[in-house]
């Protein structure tokens, strides 16, 4: 079969190969915990359900404009408008089918081949694996633990080449939980207006935070004309599986990523934005409840994992992620490296977490092992996976 030369350049999203491999040991009859997919293990809320049921039986069945339809663009105006301290027309705003097609999008209308963009990592494979599918050259910023797994502004200025073209930046951070501090944040857009860079903020986990307030780059002087805000529903209001999501960027530029939805899927699913209007416009305690949970899970799990010999875990300020070191637990066993580990956890403990191989290559430099755990599971599940996870590291 001869295939386009291109797909060697297209990567995947390992948590769900990992999935994949957690349901085949499960049909074979095997009990496992996971912690491997970044995915809410709440309800969608029902009055969200409700108005996409609603939305079905008034026949909003139809296309919609590709950018989306205008009440769900003008409610994401206010929330924007509100949230980050911005003024924002519903010109600014394209709904997407989830907010991986901001990325994919947007890189394709801004980076040619040859072009550097910077990328969080570790981080979300998707950025790595669009950049070289446009043929642009992905330039990784290391997160760094010892900077609470945020970036290091000081290596982020030397990475910077003529042939710069984007930065990305994702706060709260997967994997790791990690926040930008406003410091980072100042830094990085005085590198944007210095060197004329675009910068595309993965915001997804912007109302998942425990610690201090959430703030986003577009916010500061000089830089909403330069930056694409990624947001959307999946995280926020448990809708993974509904596919919604949504960029705020130059409308210069929203009539491109428009056109780019034209050419590919026509429009996001009307009934869906019906749903995801009013999940911004409909009661919020939902989503008040839902952190609050996770905090207390976060909690749970952090000091459960600092308890295991061979674990050290910092505590995230968002998201529902832990990236604990086990660089000392992987040598405990005689193993190479958090790969390794991994599948010695699954096959010998049936627990599921994710490698640090799993977003992304290493830094140079890098030595140290991590796992990511997300804590989308409750604290009896969480309980359960740790005594596992202690028995199977002795």
């Amino acid at each position: 079969m001869k295939l386009a030369k291109r797909l060697s350049n297209l990567g995947t999203e390992n948590a769900f190969e990992v999935l994949n491999e957690v349901n085949r040991l499960k049909s074979a009859g095997r009990n496992i915990i996971s912690f491997a997919i970044g995915e809410p293990d709440f309800d969608t809320p029902d009055n969200i359900k409700q108005a996409g049921i609603k939305a079905i039986q008034d026949n909003f069945t139809h296309y919609s404009p590709s950018a989306g339809i205008l009440p769900l663009r003008d409610a994401i105006v206010k929330y924007i408008s509100a949230t980050r301290s911005i003024q924002v027309n519903h010109d600014e705003v394209v709904v997407t089918p989830g907010g991986k097609p901001i990325i994919y999008y947007v890189l394709h209308a801004l980076v040619d081949p040859g072009d550097e963009v910077i990328y969080p990592n570790p981080g979300f494979p998707i950025y790595e694996s669009v950049i070289r599918f446009t043929g642009g050259v992905p330039v990784p910023a290391p997160i760094l633990e010892e900077k609470d797994f945020s970036l290091d502004t000081a290596e982020l200025e030397k990475l910077i080449t003529p042939k710069t073209k984007l930065i990305i930046l994702n706060s709260p951070h997967n994997p790791t939980g990690g926040m930008l501090t406003a410091q980072d944040l100042k830094t990085i857009a005085e590198l944007a207006c210095r060197h004329n860079l675009w910068v595309l903020s993965d915001e997804i986990y912007s109302r998942i935070t425990y610690a201090g307030t959430f703030a986003s780059i577009c916010s500061l002087p000089g830089m909403q004309e330069k930056t694409i805000i990624l947001d959307g529903f999946s995280k926020t209001y448990a809708m993974t599986g509904w596919r919604l999501g949504y960029g705020v960027m130059p409308k210069e530029l929203a009539v491109h990523i428009a056109r780019l939805i034209t050419n590919c899927e026509s429009c996001t699913n009307t009934f869906v934005q019906y749903g995801g209007l009013e999940a911004l416009t409909g009661p919020q305690d939902s989503v008040i409840s839902m952190v609050s949970e996770f905090k207390a899970r976060r909690d749970f799990i952090v000091a459960g994992l600092n308890n295991i010999p061979g674990f050290s875990c910092k505590t995230p300020n968002g998201a529902f992620y832990v990236f604990p070191n086990v660089t000392e637990a992987c040598k405990r066993l005689g193993l190479p490296d958090s790969k390794a580990l991994q599948q010695h956890l699954l096959h010998n403990g049936d627990v599921a977490v994710l490698p640090r191989s799993a977003f992304g290559v290493r830094n140079t430099g890098e030595t140290q092992e991590y796992l990511r755990f997300s804590y989308a599971a409750s604290c009896d599940i969480i309980a359960k996976g740790l005594e596992r996870i202690e028995k199977a590291m002795r």
